[in-house]
């Protein structure tokens, strides 16, 4: 349709369309669409267009909006970092490790065995992989079709290691592969950085307790990026939100 033909023709990573510039049910409708199809989901495109709503649409300031999304409502809090408040997670399967370390061209030894390859979502799936160094996370190279046979087409496949680049913010580094979203890289994954959070409650990875930390993306392709992350465990549900800031970069019309 027209709204996937505009996405294509923008080349982003994503695409957001805004339904209407007034609120319904206490939120504002939006379609996200990457090159390769609609998602019901994506964290950055969440923040992006929720600060495009309080700026460029909204007569006064708010605190707070809600997006309607179709993977749920998804509200969002502004200040110095915009935080989006994710789903809760689900844990899926998980993979063999050894067929993983394949798929992106690494050895078994450079997967952390001590936590699983597993796929997570909070609204738009992605398989989670531990990595040991950050030397490992710079030589991945994803072998596509053995992915695909792998993991199933559609998946998105999400890769971190507990160090950041030299001199860099962050406590996290990782990247992101979706060849199937039209996406061969993303430089920066909401969505993908609220199931690692989710990940690391879930399993410990940073000891038991509240997860609160910064996730460094996109240097492998020059287009470096911060996320932030906090998660907790409350009952049974965790607790998941992502952070980023926001920056206008351009303006334009379609004729």
């Amino acid at each position: 349709g027209t709204l996937q033909e505009i996405t294509r023709e923008m080349n982003y990573s994503e695409t957001t369309f805004i339904l209407s510039e007034e609120e319904r049910d206490g939120g504002y409708d939006v379609r996200i669409f990457t090159p390769g199809g609609e998602v019901p989901f994506a964290g950055h495109p969440t923040l992006g267009t929720a600060y495009v709503i309080q700026n460029e649409i909204l007569s006064e300031p708010v605190e707070r909006l809600v997006l309607n999304l179709k993977a749920g409502r998804i509200p969002v809090t502004f200040g110095e970092v915009l935080w989006m408040r994710q789903l809760p997670p689900t844990f899926g399967r998980s993979l063999d490790p050894a067929l993983l370390a394949r798929v992106l061209g690494l050895e078994d030894g450079d997967l952390d065995d001590r936590h699983p390859v597993q796929e997570v979502s909070t609204g738009l799936p992605a398989i989670i992989v531990p990595l040991k160094s950050l030397d490992a996370l710079k030589r991945c190279r994803v072998d596509r079709d053995l992915y695909r046979e792998t993991a199933g087409a559609g998946s998105n496949l999400y890769v971190f290691c507990p160090e950041s680049h030299e001199d860099g913010p962050g406590d996290v580094s990782a990247r992101m592969f979706a060849d199937d979203l039209g996406v061969p890289e993303d430089p920066a994954t909401g969505s993908a950085a609220g199931c690692l959070a989710g990940y690391l409650v879930e399993h410990s990875y940073f000891g038991s307790g509240p997860v609160e930390v910064r996730v460094e993306q996109g240097y492998e392709i020059q287009r470096p990026s911060l996320l932030y992350l906090q998660a907790e465990r409350e009952g049974d549900e965790i607790n998941v939100s992502v952070g980023g800031k926001v920056q206008m970069v351009a303006r334009g019309e379609l004729v």
